[in-house]
């Protein structure tokens, strides 16, 4: 089974569980965190395959309406790099919606604890969920994502997303 480029696939958010120390550190619009330029890394594992890491670096910004416009330039190993597109916005207090360029429908975000939670799905009828935590200082997030088929794990990738500047 191939999975399609799962190099954290979504670093759009600081999500999921932080102590309350952490969550002083992060920022009071999620959005604002990817204005800029900011560098992700990780390593991504996938069920019956070569594990192999994975960088990429974005490059955001604020639109009029608020939205935020993300362009990711994604370097597996192995593979060829290619682009990835966000554009995400609120909705409601805690909850973001958009799209990406891999994604096949919404993308969704909710807040959960002191970070958020990620959901969505991409090609081969697998269905994408990440949790990102800020880290103490606001400046990094941890990010784990599970890719699931039918309901059982197929890949996850583990890494950080680091805001470089901006």
């Amino acid at each position: 089974m191939l999975v399609p480029r799962l190099a954290l696939v979504a670093p759009v958010f600081l999500l999921a569980s932080a102590s309350a120390a952490m969550s002083m550190s992060m920022p009071v619009d999620p959005l604002r965190f990817f204005v800029g330029r900011t560098e992700s890394v990780g390593r991504v594992k996938v069920m019956f395959q070569k594990n192999y890491a994975t960088h990429s670096t974005g490059v955001g910004r604020i639109e009029p309406d608020g939205s935020l416009i993300l362009v990711q330039q994604v370097f597996d190993d192995g593979k060829p790099p290619h682009e990835r597109r966000w554009r995400i916005r609120q909705i409601a207090p805690g909850r973001y919606t958009g799209s990406m360029t891999e994604a096949v429908g919404p993308v969704t975000i909710d807040k959960v604890g002191n970070g958020y939670r990620f959901r969505f799905a991409i090609g081969g009828r697998l269905s994408v969920e990440q949790l990102m935590a800020p880290l103490p200082g606001g400046r990094i997030a941890s990010s784990r994502v599970k890719v699931r088929k039918f309901g059982m794990v197929v890949a996850t990738t583990d890494g950080t997303v680091r805001k470089i500047a901006g």
